[in-house]
């Protein structure tokens, strides 16, 4: 059976989020075993799983990643809404805009120290949607 459902995840700052409260929060009553399946739906926003305990981990990252793709590069030639939106696009494809996560006895089945991340690559994304897909 597949379950899906839409969500719409508030405006957050740029930079990482730990979002695993917010996706158990809207998920409905998962499966005993199956696979959960998040999609970000933009160009410029990323997901993936790592470090949900010492939030200088999400800072590390952000700094990583604007170090690793910086703003105002005289390669991009996509430039006309704004700095941050090449560089966003490249985070994007970066870091990825989807995940997987196996559902075992009713729990998403993350590791000890496990969180989901939601990476904001522009100054002002707004409110970003996300498909969570449940497969049992």
């Amino acid at each position: 059976m597949i379950v899906q459902k839409e969500i719409t995840l508030p405006a957050f700052r740029r930079g990482y989020h730990l979002i695993t409260r917010l996706i158990e929060e809207q998920l409905p009553e998962l499966p005993e075993k199956g696979l959960l399946h998040i999609l970000v739906k933009h160009t410029s926003a990323g997901i993936t799983l790592n470090e949900n305990a010492d939030p200088t981990v999400r800072t590390d990252f952000e700094n990583f990643i604007n170090k690793m793709i910086p703003e105002n590069d005289p390669v991009y030639v996509h430039t006309y809404e704004g700095a941050d939106d090449m560089p966003a696009h490249l985070k994007s494809s970066v870091i990825g805009a989807e995940v997987t996560i196996p559902i075992t006895r009713h729990r998403l089945n993350l590791g000890t120290w496990q969180g989901i991340y939601f990476g904001e690559f522009r100054d002002y994304g707004g409110a970003r949607r996300l498909v969570l897909t449940i497969y049992s």
